[in-house]
């Protein structure tokens, strides 16, 4: 009976505190952008969520979700690579069901069975495991990668499907994780404060009987500050069937994905960032 008691009260614990799907990044987690701008609404959504991913009650990044495509549109974060082994539980984001529930990513298996939801009303506005079940050709792609990060829960937090796209398997393992894991120190020499964007363009086709998009371009942007008076910046864009990754700078990648999506100017980080 105790032991009930404790599970209870452990269990709405969870449920207390500011939520995690937020109105604004502005107002709720504007640290992991240069000078706490967002990039602009040119990249907004139909059905958007302003996710501050929060793990073991602490912020470590900021994602824009995709409810209807069920995919990232972009995630932020400060770049601060450390040692570390690979997180293996993938987590999913109980608020995009709706405001009462945790305010933490948590296990599926969790929320299935200490909170009473069900698998079909999990999966409405978000991917679930079952998804990303059986793929061919394809991997669960990080946008905002584990090895970015400096210790085990932050690691950990980037194992939310919110944060996770179908990308190419040859280019995840590839050119992909080559910029990631080797292009990103030699750029970052020298910068006292990296702030990294990084996203995925939708594209045509889907996984997961259509539930899932498959993006058609992945793509990553970074401001970095050397001093109070010195900033540069860089990016690259990937077609997502292609094992090939170009270096841009980033007032290019901005004109591509103005191009892509075909609405307003995009803008990624606020004017100071150098775009040539």
């Amino acid at each position: 009976m105790l032991l009930l008691l404790l599970l209870q009260v452990s269990a709405s614990c969870l449920w207390l505190g500011r939520s995690e799907v937020v109105t604004s990044f502005e107002n709720s987690c504007p640290q992991f952008f240069f000078r706490e701008t967002p990039p602009n609404e040119a990249l907004k959504p139909e059905s958007p969520a302003w996710i501050c991913q929060r793990y073991e009650n602490q912020y470590y990044f900021a994602t824009l979700y995709d409810r209807n495509r069920r995919i990232p549109v972009y995630s932020a974060y400060l770049y601060q690579p450390g040692p570390g082994t690979r997180p293996k539980t993938w987590m999913v984001e109980p608020q995009l069901m709706g405001r009462t529930y945790p305010k933490t990513m948590e296990r599926e298996w969790t929320l299935l069975n200490y909170f009473n939801v069900s698998l079909k009303q999990l999966s409405k506005s978000q991917a679930i495991l079952q998804d990303y079940k059986n793929l061919t050709g394809l991997n669960r792609g990080h946008l905002n990668p584990s090895g970015h990060h400096p210790d085990s829960s932050s690691r950990t937090a980037t194992f939310t499907l919110t944060n996770i796209v179908p990308q190419d398997e040859k280019l995840n393992g590839g050119a992909w994780k080559n910029y990631e894991q080797q292009t990103m120190i030699r750029r970052t020499q020298g910068c006292k404060t990296t702030y990294v964007v990084v996203g995925a363009v939708p594209g045509n086709n889907y996984i997961a009987n259509g539930r899932v998009n498959k993006p058609s371009h992945i793509w990553s942007s970074a401001c970095c500050v050397v001093d109070t008076n010195h900033r540069k910046a860089w990016a690259v864009i990937a077609e997502n069937d292609k094992n090939e990754v170009q270096l841009l700078t980033l007032g290019k990648l901005e004109d591509m994905l103005t191009q892509l999506y075909r609405r307003d100017r995009v803008s990624l980080f606020d004017r100071d960032c150098p775009r040539e």
